[in-house]
């Protein structure tokens, strides 16, 4: 039983080992990796009602609940997942997994490379979003799924959401893509270029070894950070927020601190110094890059759409510049195209591309019903 009502409560992570290789879309192979995953709800007796969620750029497997040694930490999509919730735990059987090269306890850059006993760094390979959907693969194979009700993710976990329909489109009766595209645009690829300058221009970088050296690039992670945090926020949610307020009354006349947005945005990078790795960020956001499932196609969409069986739910936030409703519409299109059977909802939020992170009724109740649906098929 839930601690209280809509919480998932104390959850336990799971680490499952996988020696079999991988191959990667790079050429290269990983072996002997560890997977972290967590589940909420139960699953049925013909595993009919496993949802995968697919997490974004510093988001992980932890994905609603709470650790009982860690009762701050709750997970980053809480409020989505849970009994009761937009996707019920009460109904559905809810996984999150921790993708390879990150820095929440699957296999990634910091941890041990066995063939020479040090920390992989700069030798870990680049993974795609598509290496990502087929480690995923592989958890459900051990775990007996055969199909998942639905592959749901925001963001970059949108990305993977749309990659499962492509690449295993037998394995998942509905995709949930949210705030995400099928490709990012040449100022997203911008951004993240120069985001991964700041890290690899960082003195403490050392090319991607600075563990051994016993320091962090923090400076690059923290400048990475506020880079990609501008754009996740819009211009009306940072005038509301911040405007032009001063953080002490007047202009000081100096490179420090003035505007209270200036503080926000060093707050932030500060702590995402703290907990996320310099390597991995390089990694998440080059596999972010990469995505382009039309590419093999000629650039046509609707090609590379073709082979999919799910039906899906798309939504996409007014005020998201960063992965705009025009991307999620591209999506739609290109399904229709494919006589695909399409939801779609482009809803009027002020937050920008962090609305799917956060609490607004229209969109969970969207979500609410959708999935509401989706469990009618196995009641």
């Amino acid at each position: 039983m839930s601690s209280s009502p809509g919480s998932a409560g104390v959850v336990t992570p799971q680490a499952y080992h996988f020696e079999q290789p991988l191959a990667l879309q790079s050429g290269a192979s990983i072996a002997g990796y560890t997977l972290m995953l967590e589940t909420y709800g139960s699953l049925n007796a013909d595993k009919s009602n496993a949802v995968l969620i697919c997490h974004a750029l510093n988001a992980s497997h932890h994905v609603a609940g709470y650790y009982a040694d860690q009762p701050k930490n709750i997970g980053w999509w809480d409020n989505m997942v849970g009994p009761g919730k937009a996707v019920d735990t009460d109904r559905f059987f809810v996984i999150g997994i921790n993708n390879l090269g990150s820095c929440f306890g699957s296999t990634g850059p910091m941890h041990t490379n066995p063939a020479t006993g040090k920390p992989y760094g700069a030798e870990f390979p680049v993974v795609t979003v598509e290496d990502w959907v087929q480690a995923q693969a592989r958890v459900a194979d051990r775990l007996g799924i055969t199909q998942f009700a639905a592959v749901m993710g925001g963001s970059l976990g949108g990305m993977q959401a749309l990659a499962w329909s492509m690449l295993f489109p037998e394995r998942l009766r509905h995709c949930v893509v949210i705030a995400s595209t099928a490709r990012l645009s040449a100022q997203n690829i911008a951004f993240n270029d120069v985001a991964r300058q700041a890290i690899l221009t960082d003195p403490d970088f050392h090319g991607g070894d600075f563990y051994a050296h016993g320091v962090l690039p923090r400076n690059g992670l923290r400048v990475a950070r506020m880079i990609g945090h501008i754009t996740y926020l819009s211009d009306d949610d940072m005038a509301e927020k911040f405007g032009r307020d001063l953080r002490n009354g007047d202009y000081q006349f100096g490179y420090g601190v003035d505007f209270e947005i200036e503080s926000y945005l060093r707050y932030q990078g500060d702590k995402f110094s703290d907990y996320f790795d310099a390597n991995t960020y390089l990694l998440i956001t080059k596999a972010l890059d990469y995505f382009d499932p039309a590419r093999q196609f000629g650039g046509d969409l609707s090609r590379a759409l073709a082979h999919t069986k799910a039906k899906f739910l798309l939504a996409s936030f007014t005020t998201d510049w960063r992965f705009s409703p025009e991307r999620s519409r591209e999506i739609v299109r290109a399904l229709l195209s494919n006589k695909r059977t399409v939801s779609y909802a482009e809803i009027d939020a002020p937050h920008g591309h962090d609305a799917f992170l956060l609490d607004d009724a229209r969109y969970l109740n969207l979500v609410a019903a959708y999935f509401n649906n989706i469990a009618r098929e196995f009641a």
